[in-house]
């Protein structure tokens, strides 16, 4: 169901390797659950995230980086700070989730694929979408792209 080997998972439940952030992420879609539930709960009790104590997610292969700007995982909510190089792409496919999430431009040109509709997101846009259309963002300027987007449920 998650389309990875059963080799790559059998390795996976025997603790023999640690596994990508997109095999997790498959997994959990697999099993219907966040991604969170293959963590441990982290503090509840401190709301507040220093800008250099945030906790990065960075998918293999890839110059995009994702920052938690909330406590942790486990919310009702997402709440990331999203860096993408010039040049670079989210995902290499166009992926859909669960809910809604919600966009703000902070430095930048972003290009979305939404569907088949395509924006260009320039510093100061922002943009609201249906997750459950497929999607990704491009970077098509010179510069880093920074955004914060919402996403809820969460999806990492």
């Amino acid at each position: 169901m998650a389309d990875l080997s059963s080799g790559l998972i059998s390795q996976m439940e025997r603790d023999i390797i640690v596994p990508s952030v997109w095999s997790l992420w498959k997994v959990a879609k697999a099993l219907n659950v966040h991604i969170n539930y293959f963590f441990d709960e982290y503090e509840m009790d401190n709301p507040v995230v220093r800008k250099d104590e945030r906790k990065k997610i960075i998918l293999p292969k890839s110059n995009v980086t994702y920052e938690l700007l909330s406590p942790h995982l486990n919310r009702k909510m997402e709440f990331l700070l999203i860096k993408i190089e010039p040049g670079m792409e989210n995902f290499d496919e166009l992926i859909c989730h669960e809910g809604e999430e919600c966009g703000y431009m902070l430095q930048g040109i972003m290009k979305i694929r939404w569907g088949s509709k395509e924006y260009i997101l320039h510093e100061g846009d922002s943009i609201y979408l249906d997750s459950t259309v497929p999607h990704r963002f491009i970077n098509i300027g010179d510069v880093t792209a920074i955004s914060i987007w919402t996403m809820t449920p969460p999806t990492f």
